[in-house]
């Protein structure tokens, strides 16, 4: 195998790989904002559950959070805006991690309703607050690969750009 010839596959498989990590990335949240825009109440009872704010404050943030997850999930399925709709996310996923690793600082025992209702936790159950931020790294990493390599295939960034 030619040594030369590496990079250039490396180069041809980014677009494939942003493009996954796009669409990844759009999935988690349009399933995060959809679960949550049919009831804003909850998503303001979950916000509020982080006891990070007056009540009033966490449901206007309740109620335009989903919202925001669709908007940015629909920006990142069409991809335009790849880049910036990446950098939103991980500016969103540095705040949700950062809350999740206060209420365990703190000792709540909450769900973190990210792709629930959200709310106190009751009947026992414990937070998994560990794998929460581990999932909650993970699509961080995905907002990372977007705001390096924006460019993927299939999206309206590379029509707009005149790309193949």
């Amino acid at each position: 195998m030619d040594l030369r010839q590496q990079p250039s596959r490396l180069a041809a498989a980014w677009p494939w790989i942003s493009t996954l990590a796009r669409l990844g990335l759009a999935a988690v949240f349009l399933i995060a904002g959809g679960l949550k825009v049919t009831d804003l109440a909850a998503s303001a009872r979950a916000v509020n559950a982080y006891d990070l704010m007056s009540y009033d404050t966490a449901k206007v943030i309740g109620a335009v959070q989903p919202f925001l997850e669709i908007a940015l999930g629909l920006l990142l399925l069409i991809g335009i805006a790849t880049r910036l709709s990446a950098a939103i996310a991980a500016v969103l996923l540095v705040i949700f991690i950062a809350g999740i690793i206060s209420a365990w600082t703190r000792g709540l025992q909450i769900d973190c309703g990210c792709f629930s209702k959200g709310g106190e936790l009751t009947g026992g159950r414990t937070a998994q607050y560990g794998l929460d931020i581990l999932r909650d790294v993970g699509f961080l990493a995905l907002a990372g690969i977007l705001i390096w390599k924006p460019r993927s295939k299939f999206s309206l960034d590379g029509v707009l750009l005149g790309e193949r």
